[in-house]
């Protein structure tokens, strides 16, 4: 079940955290991967790329500014010519900065949201013309419980962009579920990443061992909690979850915890 044999997934942000346990639970799943990183995030895809072809399965890699359009179209054309295809896209990539909205210039603001919703819309665009022509496709948003189901205190423009991805995929999937294509939203909660573990732009290590206590799970997430729910909305058994923002926290947001 979920099995991802056949496909060719595009994954952004691909060199850490959710990104790169998408990759090993896709190539695990049969997936052949095309993987988008950012090298001046200082992760190595060394890694993640040994780890797809552990699996038996083919990897495309390449350095992808996603607010590049060229950066991003390159990649989806060369993994479609040389993987055969491209069925899945997984907008990963993201960045969070703390600053309160008074000191919020124009240059910080855009550059969030140029990342975090351009960034996602750059790689649907990009993806869609080899879907609809497969007559299947799945587009996947990693939005955040920030800006959908709660409030980051903060960080407003990456609330904006992450509401923004929810906007994004419902009008998609309506546009193209015709032709076979699905788009859904996944808004993870407090995960055990680089990005959560920053202690200057997000919670740090002693913010998120916090967060533990107020979920209901009794854990923050790990990076592979939310991979598993990608395969799932990637596979074929998914076909009729459409226009979905799936909430991937523990329930923390339903406990009423601050």
């Amino acid at each position: 079940m979920f099995d991802l044999t056949g496909q060719v997934a595009l994954v952004t942000g691909a060199a850490s955290g959710i990104g790169a346990a998408t990759a090993r639970v896709f190539a695990e799943a049969g997936a052949d991967l095309a993987l988008a990183w950012y090298p001046p995030d200082g992760h190595d895809i060394g890694p993640v790329v040994a780890a797809v072809e552990r699996a038996g399965r083919r990897a495309v890699v390449a350095e992808v500014d996603v607010t590049n359009s060229a950066d991003v179209d390159g990649l989806v054309e060369r993994a479609a010519s040389e993987l055969g295809g491209m069925h899945v896209v997984v907008a990963n990539a993201g960045i969070a900065r703390k600053v309160q909205l008074a000191d919020l210039d124009d240059t910080a603001w855009n550059l969030v949201l140029d990342v975090d919703l351009n960034g996602a819309w750059r790689c649907f665009r990009a993806a869609l013309p080899h879907m609809q022509r497969a007559g299947f496709g799945r587009l996947i948003a990693t939005s955040s419980v920030a800006g959908t189901v709660s409030a980051w205190p903060e960080h407003s423009h990456y609330a904006a962009a992450k509401a923004g991805l929810v906007g994004l995929v419902r009008s998609l999937a309506v546009e193209f579920g015709p032709s076979g294509v699905t788009s859904n939203a996944v808004a993870p909660g407090v995960i055990r990443t680089p990005q959560a573990l920053d202690p200057v732009n997000s919670l740090g290590p002693a913010g998120v061992d916090a967060v533990a206590a107020k979920i209901p799970a009794g854990r923050v997430g790990t990076p592979e909690d939310i991979a598993y729910v990608y395969q799932f909305l990637a596979s074929k058994e998914a076909a009729y979850v459409n226009g979905q923002l799936l909430v991937v926290d523990g329930a923390r947001h339903l406990a009423g915890l601050d």
